[in-house]
């Protein structure tokens, strides 16, 4: 298991448009990718639950990976996080 923590630098934190395109992102991998907000943790790949953390500039996030390609996951979704929010 990986895991790492990232403080939002988008000005609108986690809302509809990165949202989805993390979901995307996580899609692309066997692994199971977590993301945690003060004790609550959700799934990557569920939008809506993404969404419900209601992650704002500022929050950090936790960021736990697990499974057969975990490495590689848990590198895409630190670029993914560096470049999109």
């Amino acid at each position: 298991m990986k895991n790492f923590e990232y403080v939002i630098k988008d000005e609108l934190g986690i809302h509809a448009r990165p949202a989805g395109m993390l979901v995307k992102e996580a899609k692309k991998y066997e692994s199971k990718i977590m993301i945690s907000k003060d004790g609550k943790a959700v799934e990557a790949t569920k939008l809506m639950a993404l969404m419900g953390l209601a992650v704002k500039c500022g929050q950090t996030i936790g960021v736990e990976v697990s499974g057969a390609d975990e490495e590689a996951a848990c590198e895409a979704m630190k670029s993914f996080l560096e470049n999109n929010l």
